[in-house]
């Protein structure tokens, strides 16, 4: 991931937040305390890619509606989880849908396809992708703090045995989240969903 930021920059940290991105702007953030990124500005291109993304989910459910998620049994198997939340906590889960795993895409694509007011959205989505591009371009600016610091105080021989770690606990995450997202739609009582 390094390598593709550094060759494309800001536009594949704008490109990679468009598709959910927490990832590649934790590994941008990293790369500005190396001196490789502007930090500012990789805070700018995730906000960017964050609200371009979510607006467009939203104009998608606005435009396609229902049968959009229909025809989407993933997105639409969450859609009940996301009216629970949004009826717990309102302003709140709408500016702060984006932290929660799973519920990105379909937020915005529900919202629009129920005729959520479009400027109130607009709205709660930039004020919460301007707070998600600082935190998680912050976390990565402290990661890359702490990988320097571990690195020197260590030497550089511990570097690939850091890194196959670090790939090996992301990896264990992500099998962790899937083999979750299966088990819960075999149990989901929600008919047939994205």
């Amino acid at each position: 991931m390094e390598a593709f930021l550094v060759r494309w920059g800001y536009l594949a940290l704008l490109g990679g937040t468009v598709l959910e991105g927490e990832a590649v702007l934790v590994a941008a953030g990293a790369m500005a305390h190396q001196g490789l990124l502007s930090l500012p500005w990789v805070i700018v291109a995730a906000f960017a890619g964050s609200l371009l993304g979510d607006q467009t989910w939203f104009l998608l459910g606005r435009r396609y509606g229902t049968p959009f998620l229909q025809k989407r049994p993933a997105l639409l198997a969450r859609a009940g989880v996301v009216q629970t939340w949004l009826d717990k906590y309102g302003t709140l889960f709408l500016m702060g849908f984006r932290f929660l795993y799973g519920l990105r895409t379909v937020t915005p694509v529900l919202l629009g396809a129920t005729g959520f007011p479009m400027r109130r959205f607009a709205l709660l989505n930039t004020l919460g992708a301007a707070l998600w591009a600082i935190a998680f371009g912050a976390i990565g600016y402290g990661l890359g703090a702490g990988l320097k610091a571990v690195l020197s105080r260590h030497g550089h021989t511990h570097e690939l045995l850091l890194i196959g770690a670090g790939a090996a606990v992301v990896a264990a995450v992500a099998v962790y989240l899937r083999v979750r997202q299966r088990e819960r739609r075999g149990t989901d009582p929600i008919p047939a969903q994205q």
